[in-house]
């Protein structure tokens, strides 16, 4: 599931407007339309994973969120051209 999870994430990221974020509910409907709530925790793992790799910035309030130490609701970004976080 970590792969259509990694994959979901980066289609609606490609989809979506430069420096703009999605969220980690469409991501689960993309992967589990039927049963998505239980798809959550997995795109947090595979979030989590990817911001570690500078792949994807995990938002809180809109800014940059250590993948290590974030909690509550969240959103996921691209990075900015120089790999830094920067604002969302």
């Amino acid at each position: 599931m970590s792969e259509a999870v990694e994959t979901a994430i980066f289609d609606l990221l490609a989809k979506a407007a430069p420096g703009k974020s999605v969220s980690p509910e469409d991501i689960a409907r993309a992967v589990e339309p039927e049963s998505w709530r239980r798809t959550l925790g997995h795109v947090r793992a595979v979030a989590r994973g990817l911001a570690r790799q500078g792949r994807v910035v995990i938002l809180r309030h809109n800014k940059p969120a250590d993948p290590d130490d974030f909690k509550g609701v969240y959103r996921l970004r691209l990075p900015d051209g120089d790999g830094v976080g920067g604002r969302g």
